[in-house]
This record gives C-alpha cells, structure tokens and sequence, in this order.
C-alpha cells in the first residue's frame, strides 16, 4: 500500500511538473523585417521555443497602432510597439482620437511592458553630391522626413525645427512618403536631404550609398544641451542617444560627423509588450529568456549591437517621466533576479 502511494505521488509530482512546463500558445504582432523591433519578436519566437516556453505564433508587417489596441483588447498577446503609441492611446489622441480619452485610457491600463528596444536614431544626411553643409544649411532645402503621418515625421519636423531653427514649408520643403518607398525615394535625388531614424549600420544606408558618398550629421553640441532640446528629449517614446564616432558603424562610403568626436540624436524607444493580464510566471519566462539570450540577440544583425537590448535604465529606455507605461511584474522579476535595476517609476501599482 505503501508503494502504491508513492508510485501515485510520484505521478501526480511529474503530470504537474509536465503542465509546468508545457509550452503555452500565443500571438503576436511586429513590424516588417529588417529593423530592432521585428528581430527582438522574432528572436523570442525562436528561443521561447526552444527553451519550451511558448509556441508564438507571429505576424509581422504590422500596423503597429493597431497592433497595441489588439494587445491592450486582449486580441493578441505580444506586439511590438514604440511608446509613444501607449501614451497615444492613453490620452485617447492621434490615431485614437476616435475611442476617446476615457475608453483610451482604459485600454491602456492593460498593457505592461517585457523589455525596450532602441528602433532609430534620428539624424540628418544627405548625397554629398547635394552640397548640404550639415544642419545649418537646410534653409530652402527639400527634405525627406518620414511617412505622411505619425510618430516620425512629427519627430523629424521638431528636430529640424530644434537644430536648425526651421519650420516646413517656411524654411524648407517637406516631402513624405511611406516607408516602403524610403529607399527609393532617398536614392532618387528627389530630396536634397534626409532626417530619418538610423541603426548603426542602417540597412537603408546600405542600400542608398550605392548611389553616392553620403555624409550623416550628429546634432550641433550647443543644440543639443539647449534645454528646448533636452526637454524634448524626454517626450514620451523618446531618449538621449549617444555614440563615439569611431564606434558608429556605417557602410563604406558614409561618413559621419561631429564637431567633437561624439555622435548626438534623438532615440525612438520602444518595446516587446503583453497584456497586464498575463500570468506572472509566463511574463517572467519569457523576459528571461531575452535576458539569457541577449548575446545572441546582438549577434543576430550588424545594427542589434546599438538597438539598445539589455538597457533598462529609466532615461536611455524612454520608462517613467511622461510615458504611462509600466514593465509587467513578471518581467521586473526577471530583470532583477539577472543582477538588473528596474526604477520604481517604471514598475506597476499592481
């Protein structure tokens, strides 16, 4: 009888160890391929696999403002996102405006973040053959700066704006187009410069210099410690982003400028995020297996280095300050058990 009992409890132990650890099925939305933000999901598409975490079902290409209200009405459970789109939705404005403050800020409440991603850096370059002198010299230039509507382009207009005292279609002409049509458009000479995010390398530069030398330019050192500037730094989705020039990698034939070594531009923040009805332990697993696996993350693109994987701190991520949204309590546990400091600020209520 005795053996019996224990053959029973030994049963029982390994069924509840087995559903433990069965693998749970989700989905998730990203962005098209190419940049940070697709290759963080679908880096944890693979090694949640792997360790038997998750079988992630993942769709990318996304419109990722659909694709946080999706996360936030329970529709999907991972997406890509930058963070201006949850402050967006938690004031119920821009592409949100239609449900309204209140329900906005509702959906909200629901989203919790896994861990930050760096999507771009915004700087200005141009074709060398176009003569553009750097930031001082835009005055009556035709820029390319982002897709009709959004987060970049609004971006882009402050910064030309902020760095070189110029409002489009006052002192210069703006030209936007969406960004499958990026390349094309700055390889076509249809603009004589360009303000755009960046990874270092950048895969449009990549492709673009085929047709020219270009030379990127930081933004000026003064305009940047300029508290205009530095306030607008701190927009929610936005961090400080700097980089020894020597170590900003581009493709040969893309030179990169500062007036003292050190590269300056406005970072796009953004993250992996899941609903705060996620469970506890599923949150934490997944974060760990990012966390147990950023090396090779890094090594999985020539951009991944400076896509800023593994960097919580509040300011450099875009946590805290205006930005409403919170890490999942599963994912701070994760953070910090790896030897990581997560800042109240950035950690939910509940």
């Amino acid at each position: 009888m005795r053996i019996f009992k224990s053959l029973v409890a030994a049963s029982v132990a390994v069924m509840m160890s087995t559903t433990a650890f069965s693998a749970e099925n989700l989905t998730a939305e990203t962005a098209s391929p190419g940049g940070s933000i697709h290759l963080s999901l679908a880096h944890l598409t693979e090694v949640a696999a792997q360790k038997g975490i998750a079988n992630i079902q993942l769709a990318d290409g996304q419109t990722l403002t659909n694709s946080v209200q999706n996360v936030a009405e329970g529709k999907t459970d991972i997406a890509g996102t930058p963070y201006i789109l949850p402050f967006l939705l938690a004031k119920g404005v821009g592409p949100y405006a239609k449900l309204g403050k209140e329900k906005g800020a509702e959906l909200a409440s629901n989203l919790r973040a896994l861990y930050p991603v760096t999507l771009g850096i915004f700087a200005l370059y141009a074709y060398d053959s176009k003569g553009v002198s750097g930031w001082d010299g835009l005055e009556g230039k035709t820029i390319y700066n982002g897709p009709p509507r959004g987060a970049a382009v609004t971006n882009a207009r402050a910064i030309i704006q902020l760095a070189a005292g110029l409002k489009e279609g006052d002192g210069y002409k703006g030209v936007q187009v969406n960004w499958g049509q990026a390349t094309k458009t700055i390889m076509d000479g249809s603009a004589d410069a360009v303000v755009l995010p960046v990874l270092f390398p950048d895969s449009r530069l990549t492709q673009a210099v085929s047709a020219g030398n270009i030379t990127l330019w930081s933004v000026p050192k003064a305009k940047w410690d300029s508290e205009p500037f530095q306030k607008y730094l701190r927009a929610p989705g936005s961090a400080p982003f700097t980089i020894d020039v020597k170590n900003a990698t581009m493709p040969a034939g893309v030179t990169v400028k500062s007036e003292d070594g050190t590269f300056r531009g406005l970072a796009t923040i953004g993250g992996d995020i899941v609903s705060k009805n996620m469970s506890f332990d599923l949150a934490k697993a997944l974060t760990k297996a990012h966390i147990d696996t950023l090396e090779q993350l890094k090594s999985k693109a020539p951009f991944a280095a400076q896509a800023g994987y593994g960097i919580v701190d509040s300011v450099k991520s875009g946590m805290c300050g205006p930005n409403p949204l919170k890490y999942h309590a599963g994912a701070v546990a994760a953070w910090e058990e790896a030897g990581f400091k997560i800042d109240d600020c950035a950690k939910p209520k509940s």
